[in-house]
């Protein structure tokens, strides 16, 4: 196979980023993440709390900075073999009691899957997808904002940005379907584009009423563990998915590395590091400073405590 035997593989052979550090000591990812843009209306409040995504839609109305330097020391501890960090003292991960615990989604229901062509030949009771698409959105995009099975978030603000004062309950309907994608799009589910939604949610919001059975949570977990396994690829550097997930766990996690400042707690926890803005320097010895801050972290400075907060949380 041709493998250096002095640097670090995972199981299917891909020279993992550990690997690599030595000669590239300063390396560090690029987190691909899009605020949604569209204003969350109070009509659309009774299908988001059904659907178990109303705390992560007032998340939207905050902006999380992400300290890319600490984010990328930690996904060099990412095993994909295991889905655990390699810490100096033992192994360790992002669990579902982390997801209901920081961002305030469902953990239990049914399972999250998409698909990625014709959900008319995949789906029982599917249509073509831009037949659907109109059915439940009421317009179709134009071919220029269209790429396969997505289409960029611009068109979808422009075109949903602001429900009518006078809608009526359909076209309310249309306007929370829209929002739901976006939201599902851009803060769990993002891709590397940074720009697009796929229109795999069609099935779910095409029964609003439904969608709180499904476990939002584990879907969004499972999605965190495959962009840090992708970018855990030595010649991979663009991280997509949930980071403020990542980071918020960091946070809780390790007290060490917690900004200072950041005492007011509020539901869900994920919240309480909205403000927070990394330092401006270079990337790169920031990377190495919180490598070596890692290395020396013992067992004892690991915080096990998220669901037994001594302090009171309040709703934002």
């Amino acid at each position: 196979m041709g493998d250096d035997p002095a640097r670090l593989y995972r199981l299917d052979g891909v020279a993992h980023i550990a690997g690599v550090i030595n000669e590239e000591p300063q390396r560090c990812i690029r987190s691909i993440r899009r605020q949604q843009g569209m204003r969350l209306d109070d009509r659309y409040v009774p299908y988001l709390q059904m659907a178990g995504l109303y705390h992560l839609a007032r998340l939207n109305d905050r902006w999380f900075r992400l300290d890319e330097a600490l984010v990328s020391a930690f996904v060099e501890r990412w095993r994909p073999e295991t889905h655990t960090f390699h810490m100096p003292f033992e192994e360790c991960t992002i669990t579902l009691q982390d997801v209901a615990y920081q961002l305030g989604l469902p953990v239990d229901g049914r399972y999250v899957s998409g698909c990625l062509s014709e959900f008319h030949i995949y789906i029982e009771g599917g249509r073509p997808a831009w037949v659907w698409f109109q059915e439940l959105l009421g317009v179709i995009p134009p071919p220029s904002q269209v790429q396969k099975y997505a289409v960029n978030c611009s068109w979808f603000q422009e075109t949903f940005g602001e429900c009518p004062e006078d809608a009526d309950d359909e076209t309310v309907r249309r306007y929370a379907r829209a929002y739901i994608m976006m939201l599902l799009g851009t803060q769990l589910f993002a891709d590397k584009s940074g720009n697009r939604i796929h229109i795999r949610w069609l099935p779910y919001v095409a029964r609003l009423e439904e969608l709180g059975t499904y476990s939002w949570g584990s879907a969004a977990l499972a999605w965190l563990y495959r962009c840090m396994c992708r970018v855990a690829n030595r010649h991979v550097v663009k991280l997509a998915g949930p980071l403020q997930l990542l980071q918020s766990w960091i946070f809780w996690r390790f007290p060490r590395f917690r900004p200072a400042g950041y005492e007011e707690l509020s539901w869900p926890l994920v919240s309480r590091w909205s403000g927070y803005n990394p330092f401006g320097s270079e990337k790169g010895p920031r990377v190495q400073m919180w490598r070596l801050r890692i290395e020396r972290l013992q067992d004892r400075e690991v915080s096990m405590l998220v669901n037994k907060c001594p302090f009171r949380i309040k709703h934002f």
